[in-house]
């Protein structure tokens, strides 16, 4: 048993390598750069460069790699040796500032939304110093922001980066009207992963899953989730080893691995970390998801991170965890112990509810995707209208401000268990609401519309940004104001009149609560291909703009990748839906059809006063279902052929969800349907019970 405390970043170039590693006028430079953003010059770059490569190759590196996050959604590397010639034939291990702050990957073959013409190939990525160098597969790895030739931000860090920067001015603006100066404000998160675990060897029999993620087809089996017995039970022995192997792998990359547990589905689980500064909890969710697939291959195993792998069960989110905390540690989403005698505090709740009711179509935008869209809302998953859940003790001191009344405080009660040797405790003043899109836990929000599969920047570049435009309007107000104490009242009570529509402590899966936020004008995007093209609206350009964190053009680029994804999406998912039908589906349908109509002609045949009218009957209704089942192949076919004529890319999205997703559902409808009377051991691929409860 691996002792935590010293294999925990045994791989990672940490501060507290740096500093044993650095000079120390180096390593107080590279320190003032990841808590204030002070540039870095060549000289420092160099010492530490060379520092890091030295550590690098005790760790038994012999290359590097820049590792980028372009707008894929997962991450790049490119390799190179840090070996250099010299003049008697051999190498000698060398590795420059210039080679730690630059690099030069090809541009080209990478989403820009129509930033970058094809033949423009130059790209550039640029060292992240506020996030860890790390060791891994003999590679020392870099975090870098990515750019292309022009300039413009091809990747996810950099705007990410930018938003941290844009809540970190507005932030400290607010803190010096309480008389605070502090050195940075930062956001932080934790991101909660929830996945699948199936048996490798099923996997691979299973060409929807290996090229999609997710089962294509699949009748539910007799029994699901609906016994509750997976949620919190006994973790198998296989799958809890999986957990310790993977616990180890990213202890070792520095990454707070915390929690684990069975999920509520069949083979699902979650893993949650400590919460961490923003850009670091966003390098290390995508190290997470990259382990969490690697590490189970190790135990015959495959982690699913798709929003929706099976029908009939739950799929699989990512809960973003969100606060601000300043340098000096303090949460500034902390009520403390009398929340309505801390205007601090309320001042920054209220830029928050502020934010949300305002951009909440951005926040939708933020985790659309065609996976997704299979989940939120599905009684699984907080719907697509976004709201936030506060809780009785804030939403009631927020009401008493609004109403010009004195807040009341809320009488600290003690949980009875009814049982003298079980300890007494203090309750919450509040219960969770899992329903809630964005709810207040206690010192933080946790956004939960994220899918399984998404990198968190997403949700967290708008999240930052739309806080920060927030708290500038606020800072503004308090800028111009006579008594500071009287505004910052004034904002509270201001913003409550306004936009307390957003406030929703009830039951969000309700048909009540549909119709109730459509009568307060909430938006309801059900779908990505709604929600989307919202990212692009003028309001949208000039905030970002304003903040710096996009122009008008990365803007608009960035709509036409996320439509581009989703139509990419459904066309793959569409055309192995039809190659599973026509080449294992239907050859072995037609073939009990031919056994049952044989054995079926044979009794008919002998002549003995056979009664043979339920087989004529299952005969009959398995021919009407293949029929139907060849049918349905045509009708998708067809419909993937006549997406080509649609040419705008946002007409072609929405022809994707209206036809060829209502195509695949009717022919997934046959199939599943079929699937129920043929032999098992006819059926071409392992069945939901065969994947879901595997020993």
């Amino acid at each position: 048993m691996s002792d935590v405390s010293e294999i925990f970043g045994c791989n990672v170039f940490n501060e507290s390598v740096m500093q044993a590693r650095l000079p120390k006028a180096v390593f107080k430079a590279l320190k003032k750069t990841m808590l204030e953003g002070k540039e870095i010059n060549k000289e420092i770059a160099d010492v530490v460069a060379t520092a890091m490569k030295d550590w690098a190759i005790e760790k038994g590196a012999t290359h590097y790699t820049h590792w980028f996050q372009p707008m894929t959604g997962i991450t790049a590397e490119k390799h190179d040796a840090f070996i250099t010639p010299v003049d008697n034939g051999k190498v000698i291990m060398e590795f420059s500032g210039k080679e730690l702050i630059k690099g030069e990957p090809d541009a080209s073959s990478f989403p820009s939304g129509g930033l970058r013409a094809t033949f423009e190939a130059r790209g550039y990525t640029t060292w992240d110093p506020t996030s860890y160098a790390f060791v891994k597969d003999g590679t020392l790895y870099i975090p870098t922001a990515f750019g292309s030739y022009g300039g413009e931000v091809l990747d996810k860090k950099t705007p990410l980066l930018r938003s941290m920067d844009a809540i970190d001015k507005q932030a400290k603006r607010i803190l010096s009207k309480f008389g605070k100066d502090v050195t940075r404000v930062s956001t932080t998160v934790g991101a909660e992963q929830e996945y699948f675990l199936i048996d490798r060897e099923m996997y691979k029999k299973r060409k929807d899953l290996i090229l999609s993620g997710r089962t294509l087809f699949g009748a539910r089996p007799p029994k699901g989730q609906e016994m509750d017995d997976h949620y919190f039970g006994h973790i198998r022995t296989r799958v809890s080893e999986y957990m310790k192997d993977l616990d180890n792998e990213l202890w070792k990359l520095g990454i707070l691995s915390k929690t684990k547990h069975n999920e509520v589905a069949p083979c699902q689980h979650e893993l949650a970390p400590i919460f961490g500064t923003t850009n670091l909890a966003t390098d290390h969710n995508q190290l997470t998801m990259e382990m969490m697939k690697k590490v189970a291959k190790r135990h015959g195993l495959v982690c699913l991170l798709h929003e929706k792998p099976f029908e009939g069960v739950n799929g699989s989110g990512k809960h973003n965890n969100w606060a601000m905390s300043t340098s000096d540690g303090e949460n500034l989403l902390e009520p403390g112990k009398s929340p309505k005698d801390n205007t601090q505090f309320l001042l920054f709740l209220a830029a928050v509810i502020k934010a949300v009711d305002e951009y909440a179509d951005l926040l939708r935008v933020s985790v659309a995707s065609a996976g997704n869209d299979h989940r939120l809302g599905a009684h699984e998953a907080p719907p697509a209208i976004i709201s936030m859940f506060l809780g009785d003790e804030l939403t009631g001191i927020l009401d008493a401000i609004k109403n010009g009344e004195e807040a009341q405080a809320v009488k600290k009660q003690f949980m009875e268990t009814g049982v003298d040797a079980l300890p007494k405790f203090v309750k919450d003043t509040t219960d969770r609401n899992r329903t809630s899109p964005f709810a207040f836990t206690g010192n933080k929000f946790e956004f939960r519309s994220l899918g399984s599969s998404a990198s968190i920047a997403s949700a967290n570049i708008v999240l930052n940004t739309i806080v920060a435009e927030e708290l500038r309007q606020f800072a503004d107000r308090l800028d111009n104001a006579t008594d500071v104490k009287e505004e910052v009242v004034a904002i509270i009570k201001e913003t409550m009149e306004k936009h307390d529509r957003i406030i929703f402590n009830g039951n969000n899966y309700s048909e009540e609560w549909v119709k109730e936020a459509e009568r307060r004008g909430l938006h309801n995007l059900k779908t990505s291909v709604e929600a989307i093209p919202t990212f692009g609206a003028k309001e949208h350009v000039e905030l970002f703009e304003k903040h710096g964190i996009f122009t008008e053009a990365e803007v608009h680029s960035r709509v036409e990748i996320l439509l581009e994804n989703y139509i990419k999406t459904i066309n793959i998912e569409a055309l192995t839906m039809l190659d599973m039908a026509r080449k294992e589906i239907l050859p072995a349908v037609l073939n009990y059809n031919k056994e049952v109509f044989s054995t079926l002609k044979v009794k008919q045949e002998l002549g003995l006063n056979l009664i043979v009218e339920k087989e004529q009957g299952y005969a009959t209704k398995l021919s009407n279902l293949t029929e139907a089942f060849m049918s349905k192949i045509d009708e998708l076919d067809k419909a993937v052929v006549d997406a080509k004529n649609n040419e705008e890319i946002y007409e072609m999205a929405k022809y994707h969800r209206d036809c060829i997703v209502a195509a695949m559902q009717a022919l997934r409808m046959v199939s599943d349907e079929l699937e129920t009377i043929v032999s098992s051991e006819k059926w071409p691929f392992p069945t939901y019970v065969d994947l879901l409860f595997y020993v």
